[in-house]
């Protein structure tokens, strides 16, 4: 089975096999967005257990 391109750009597995994901909203209109709220926008986060099946699927992982 092919690896979906769009999941092989957004996503990374990290080595306890949890996978990682970036913000959204960080991309422009950013002048109203606070340096607070930017910056935490920054690092990445840990998809939701719910959706972690779905996206293994897509980046052709068992």
């Amino acid at each position: 089975m092919k690896t979906n391109a769009g999941a092989k750009k957004r996503f990374t597995l990290t080595g306890t096999g949890k996978i990682k994901r970036k913000h959204a909203y960080k991309s422009h209109i950013l002048t109203k967005k606070s340096t607070k709220r930017k910056r935490n926008l920054t690092y990445f986060g840990v998809v939701d257990k719910t959706d972690e099946q779905n996206i293994k699927r897509l980046l052709a992982m068992k």
